[in-house]
């Protein structure tokens, strides 16, 4: 299995500050389309099939991996990516939350396993190290909140 997290402030010195209410926007925008919020190129099709007050399931094209997710919304607080289909199974966790000196963050986190492969076989070693890279999630987080950004300049948050 592959358990990986990292934290980023969601309000780095230097950066137009956030709200809890506009970073949350920015990760609902990113349940419904990944495409603008991740790494370029990295997202190359993604599509809402069925949305609730609860939940959403979408089909998308990720790093070149077809999946289908079913993303449960935690409104102001947690976004979770569960893989129903594809080479990854278990959930991906966005959530934001205040530190212990009240700052915004924001945390990825997860626990998944690779279908059809050996339990920490050299597959799920090679997924590991690239999760916890600096061109893993830390990489998607930072892009999210870049894009989030984007948008509010834009005035489209």
């Amino acid at each position: 299995m592959i358990y990986s997290t990292a934290t980023v402030p969601v309000n780095p010195h230097g950066e137009t500050k956030l709200t809890r209410e506009q970073a949350w926007k920015g990760l609902e925008l990113k349940a419904r389309d990944a495409r603008p919020f991740l790494p370029p190129g990295l997202c190359t099709r993604c599509d809402v099939l069925e949305e609730s007050a609860t939940h959403l399931v979408r089909e998308a094209t990720i790093a070149g991996a077809d999946l289908r997710e079913i993303i449960t919304l935690e409104p102001q607080s947690k976004v979770t990516f569960f893989q129903a289909t594809g080479p990854r199974e278990g959930a991906i966790i966005n959530e934001l939350f205040e530190d212990d000196a009240g700052e915004l963050q924001l945390r990825f986190y997860c626990y998944i396993g690779l279908r059809g492969k050996e339990p920490n076989g050299p597959e799920e070693q090679a997924e590991q190290a690239q999760f916890d890279s600096d061109q893993g999630y830390k990489a998607a987080l930072l892009s999210t909140l870049k894009r989030t950004r984007e948008l509010l300049a834009g005035g489209s948050l």
